[in-house]
């Protein structure tokens, strides 16, 4: 079977050796007779297995002793409830940057327990820094480090007021690259992008933010629950913990994240200079905000978007077809994807140009 090129904002690619060890192991897990699929949560293998992975993702992105690691459901969205009930009271202040789509929804879910506080608010770009507004009452400042939709993103720490725990949606950023865990009062991501298959979500979470829940909070949105529980109060997603475990593996025998964010940057720098230097694609997002997870590109003709679509496919380069709400294509290019996978987009843009242009 020839393997194609997956460029899918979320389900995205594994690493190929991560799903061949799954393969080897999926009938017969370290000769136990049974696949991982089949085991009880809460078995001694089970558990040795979950905490590895755990331990995995400490070490290589390097989160201090006083910060809980949670193995939670409902994917990040779930957390946009789960982050007022955790840490503010009803009618309490918290600030929010609305920098794309996701922002957005964030920022829709905290209304309904909390006073939300737009410091910002573009979905094009991240406004200059002397135009946000911070309450000076805030519980909390949240933000989206990547927005996947527009391919905004925050390529530095914002530049927030201190004393105040900084809350931040890492879907799509995580693992990608080094980040100091300490500046964070929590970070939360989705797995379907970089950690491993859907179904799944890590919260990064300091410990004296666990234990503030409103006594209204459902009791799996509740942090603590998950802490006092080693994040298995009720069965959790097994297999793409397992699975997620691999890709921590896969990572730290790469290199590290210092590594992925070499690979990254390298990518993302590559493509985003084809897109400039041919004039038959535009990339709308300021150069000093670009993702290096998600690029989006419109063709100067858009009566050529199916025609891209199309060929692009027979080419082996799927799912490239940009958001609804933004239109052109979108190019998500997350850890997994190789250098080959994106140089044989770039080949194939020019050669397209060329032919239509």
């Amino acid at each position: 079977m020839a393997r194609t090129f997956n460029f899918s904002a979320g389900p995205a690619m594994l690493p190929e050796p991560v799903m061949q060890q799954a393969q080897a192991e999926f009938l017969d897990w370290h000769g136990t007779g049974m696949s991982v699929m089949e085991m009880s949560h809460r078995s001694q293998d089970y558990m040795a297995m979950a905490h590895h992975a755990e331990q995995t993702l400490r070490e290589i992105m390097a989160i201090p002793d006083n910060y809980k690691v949670l193995f939670v459901h409902g994917g990040a969205s779930l957390q946009f409830s789960a982050i007022p009930l955790n840490l503010a009271d009803t009618g309490e202040v918290v600030d929010y940057f609305n920098t794309g789509v996701w922002s957005a929804k964030a920022i829709k879910e905290a209304s309904r327990y909390a006073q939300v506080n737009v410091v910002c608010d573009n979905h094009a770009m991240i406004p200059d820094e002397s135009e946000w507004k911070f309450s000076a009452q805030a519980k909390y400042i949240h933000y989206t480090a990547n927005e996947t939709i527009g391919g905004v993103e925050f390529l530095n720490l914002p530049n927030v007021p201190e004393g105040i725990p900084l809350v931040t949606d890492m879907s799509s950023t995580i693992l990608s690259r080094p980040i100091d865990v300490s500046k964070f009062g929590m970070i939360y991501a989705g797995a379907q992008k970089n950690i491993g298959p859907a179904g799944l979500a890590i919260v990064i979470v300091r410990e004296d933010l666990v234990g503030q829940a409103r006594d209204i909070t459902p009791t799996l949105l509740n942090w603590q629950t998950y802490a006092d529980n080693d994040s298995m109060f009720n069965t959790p997603s097994t297999y793409s913990w397992y699975l997620a475990g691999l890709v921590f593996n896969w990572i730290k025998q790469q290199g590290g994240l210092a590594a992925m964010a070499e690979h990254n940057q390298t990518k993302a720098y590559r493509l985003y200079q084809a897109i400039d230097s041919i004039d038959f694609y535009t990339n709308p997002v300021p150069k000093e905000q670009r993702s290096w997870m998600n690029v989006p590109f419109t063709l100067q003709d858009a009566s050529l978007d199916s025609t891209f679509l199309k060929e692009s496919k027979e080419a082996g380069l799927l799912n490239l077809k940009g958001h609804k709400l933004v239109g052109g294509m979108r190019a998500s290019i997350y850890n997994a994807m190789p250098q080959e996978g994106v140089d044989a987009l770039i080949d194939f843009m020019r050669d397209f140009a060329n032919r239509y242009a």
